[in-house]
């Protein structure tokens, strides 16, 4: 995947902001998340919708009971991260989409190392194949030093701490498509994208809280 890293100078705004989740979540799959001398190709994304009322209907999404000031990131402008504490343990990081206004956000779930392993070994467990220093959204963001002073962040902004390249070429042809990880609602909307083979890609644990699987 080396051949794709070359910067894309489009705006992440300008793009996000025209997508629905799915559409962002093809955007963001194979991008590079910037933090100092550290770099994760994303390989691994997940995408969220908001309220009832609104245009993409999600009751697994935080946003879905409406705006409070945990998720109000959800609900602006395209292009800025929403970075949440889980289950108190580690943190998520997400990137906002759509118009202001209207909530939804792709969680960045993994990804590949790229730039600056020495200073990720030293934000991991000692020991941590290099195959696991991001994959799963706690460890991409414990790989990248994000916590929640980063909330909130316009991933555009040339001075940024945090900053997002869109691929020079999109990977969704290459995309593999399934169900969401963990959730116990519409546990089954197939709004998981990951890279076959590529390194960073979580295995699927379907949440004990969900209905059973539909039969093929």
């Amino acid at each position: 995947m080396e051949h794709r890293l070359s910067r894309n100078h489009r705006s992440v705004r300008g793009e996000l902001e025209r997508l629905d989740p799915v559409e962002a979540a093809e955007a963001l799959l194979g991008a590079t998340i910037r933090v100092g001398e550290t770099a994760v190709l994303l390989t691994e994304v997940e995408a969220y919708g908001g309220p009832e009322d609104g245009p993409w209907p999600d009751p697994a999404a935080h946003s879905y009971r409406g705006p409070t000031p945990r998720n109000s990131v959800m609900f602006g402008p395209a292009g800025h991260l929403y970075v949440y504490r889980s289950y108190g343990l580690h943190f998520c990081a997400n990137i906002s989409l759509g118009p202001d206004g209207t909530a939804a956000a792709v969680l960045l779930r993994g990804g590949e190392v790229i730039a600056g392993e020495q200073a990720v070994r030293s934000r991991r467990t000692s020991g941590t194949p290099f195959a696991n220093l991001a994959r799963g959204p706690g460890n991409l963001a414990a790989a990248l030093g994000l916590d929640l002073a980063d909330n909130g962040i316009d991933v555009d902004g040339s001075d940024a701490r945090v900053r997002v390249e869109l691929p020079a070429e999109p990977l969704v042809g290459e995309a593999a498509r399934g169900p969401r990880v963990g959730i116990s609602v519409a546990a089954d909307r197939p709004w998981r994208l990951w890279v076959p083979g590529a390194i960073g890609v979580s295995a699927y644990r379907r949440s004990p809280r969900a209905p059973a699987a539909p039969r093929a």
